[in-house]
């Protein structure tokens, strides 16, 4: 399939998501502004490059994601709730959360897609209110966090980082409660990790979740800072 270039002068326009390739990069180029990441994700494209490279937009087939009313908390997690061995916050430190995903090691990864023009990007995201970050605390240290966007009832998830065991998934296992309180239909997970599939995360085609996603510009957006 073609790989196609981004026109920086029109940032709503994407090519037809079901004609880009599913297996590797889907387009490139544009730039990483507020207007062109809300376009990006509201049918389905996210970016990942690493520093140095174009910019490149991926769009993922099979997708991977969660649906709220299928997460698995294992038993080995729950005594982290039922002793209450973290804290969790929204929006409290969201570009902090992002820095400290980026220097996170990830083993066989060199170097970080999280890029200065990323945290730029995202950042003014989440001044919009669009963005939002999960912070977890260990009394009053941040040992853990994600962040993603959220758009009608779909939560597109970035990245999460731990300092301590289980303080990623104790905050990922606290946003989908959360966001299944508010209505939330699904989660998008991007691609598949074995931590993902163990919480419930499951592959569907891309057609079905660009399904999933044609509803959300009818829907109410959670927008501001989140409590």
């Amino acid at each position: 399939m073609p790989l196609y270039r981004l026109d920086p002068r029109f940032p709503e326009l994407f090519p037809n998501p079901l004609r880009v390739n599913g297996e590797g990069p889907a387009c490139f180029g544009g730039d990483l502004s507020p207007d062109r990441l809300f376009n990006a994700y509201r049918i389905g494209f996210f970016p990942w490059f690493a520093e140095g490279e174009p910019i490149l937009w991926w769009h993922p087939d099979p997708r991977f994601v969660l649906f709220p009313e299928n997460l698995r908390v294992s038993k080995s997690m729950r005594p982290y709730f039922n002793q209450q061995k973290y804290r969790v916050t929204y929006d409290t430190c969201f570009r902090r959360v992002m820095e400290e995903c980026r220097s996170l090691h990830r083993p066989g990864q060199w170097g970080s897609w999280i890029t200065d023009e990323l945290i730029a990007g995202y950042g003014a995201l989440h001044d919009l209110g669009i963005a939002h970050s999960v912070e977890v605390y260990e009394e009053d240290e941040l040992v853990g966090g994600l962040y993603g966007l959220a758009l009608g009832k779909v939560f597109f998830g970035e990245s999460m980082f731990f300092k301590r065991p289980n303080a990623s998934k104790f905050g990922f296992i606290s946003l989908v409660r959360r966001l299944e309180s508010k209505g939330y239909r699904m989660i998008d997970c991007q691609q598949e990790t074995g931590h993902l599939r163990s919480l419930g995360g499951q592959a569907i085609p891309r057609i079905e979740f660009i399904d999933h996603l044609e509803g959300i510009d009818g829907e109410e957006s959670e927008r501001g800072k989140w409590h």
